[in-house]
């Protein structure tokens, strides 16, 4: 399925100006339940995704720390641990993105004031176009900027954060999945992806069919729901993209999921997320304090 294009090229705007469009129904409609669409404020002019303040990242004595780059040919269902080998620094190819067939993911900018500043700024937004209690439900919020060249795929994966991806230079192809299609994601995958392994989602063309397509360029942006499982594309152009995220408190999904991942390793079938408040509940106090295995199976044996 491919999704319908919004506005052409964003118009030039100082930080203090509205990020998102208020407009945009989606926000109220679809947040964290579907991907959607939507117009925002930022561009490669903003002093903030200019390269040389960008690269500064690499020099800053905590936030290089958390700089995480690979570069050569990569597929959509890639596996993490056969990444190509690394033969080039993260300096290297920042400096050489045009042909370094290279990806780079700078993580918790919100240690920078500055870029903090963005991702508040950008979050008190989304509470008043959502309505959402983000500040009770989270745990933790982060700020990213993506760099990726022309020509590579970004590899099929799942997220633990409510993200919101905006384009800020070049365009690139977004493809999501419902989280809630098991053809796409079994059970299994993601129990096993909450209890132990990041790179648990499988994927599968023969469902690519299904997946929601955003064409992304300056001044768009899509919004990508916990567990939506996803991929990219950079065409011939270097892509430079900026998130906000914040990921939800353990009880709210991980608990329940890590449950069910030691019962299923026990050899039961335990009931899906949602389908039982109770049993839910129970799930995620014996996990909290720390419970698994067979005191796990003792508090639920009968319910599952």
């Amino acid at each position: 399925m491919h999704a319908t294009a919004v506005a052409e090229m964003p118009v030039k705007t100082s930080v203090q100006t509205s990020i998102f469009d208020a407009a945009n129904p989606g926000f109220h409609t679809d947040f964290d339940e579907k991907p959607f669409e939507f117009k925002h404020s930022f561009s490669e002019d903003h002093p903030m995704f200019q390269m040389q303040r960008i690269r500064q990242i690499l020099d800053h004595h905590e936030l290089k720390h958390h700089a995480y780059y690979d570069h050569g040919e990569i597929i959509i269902g890639q596996r993490w641990q056969q990444l190509p080998e690394r033969k080039l620094t993260s300096k290297e190819v920042f400096d050489n993105i045009d042909e370094a067939s290279g990806w780079m993911m700078l993580r918790h900018l919100e240690k920078d004031p500055e870029y903090n500043e963005l991702l508040e700024q950008c979050l008190n937004e989304v509470k008043l176009l959502t309505g959402r209690k983000i500040d009770e439900d989270k745990k933790s919020q982060e700020a990213i900027i993506f760099f990726a060249s022309p020509n590579r795929i970004t590899a099929y994966h799942i997220d633990r954060e409510c993200n919101l991806l905006m384009q800020i230079k070049g365009n690139k192809e977004m493809n999501i999945f419902d989280r809630n299609d098991r053809d796409v994601t079994p059970e299994i995958e993601l129990e096993t992806f909450w209890a132990k392994d990041n790179n648990a989602g499988i994927y599968k063309p023969e469902f690519q069919d299904r997946a929601y397509v955003f064409q992304m360029r300056p001044g768009t942006g899509v919004h990508i729901p916990v567990n939506s499982p996803h991929w990219l594309r950079t065409p011939n152009n270097v892509s430079i993209s900026f998130s906000v995220s914040y990921q939800y408190k353990d009880t709210r999904r991980k608990y329940v999921y890590q449950a069910n991942h030691y019962l299923r390793k026990l050899g039961l079938n335990p009931t899906p997320p949602g389908k039982s408040a109770l049993l839910d509940n129970t799930k995620r106090a014996v996990v909290s304090v720390g419970f698994a295995g067979k005191n796990l199976v003792k508090k639920i044996k009968g319910k599952k």
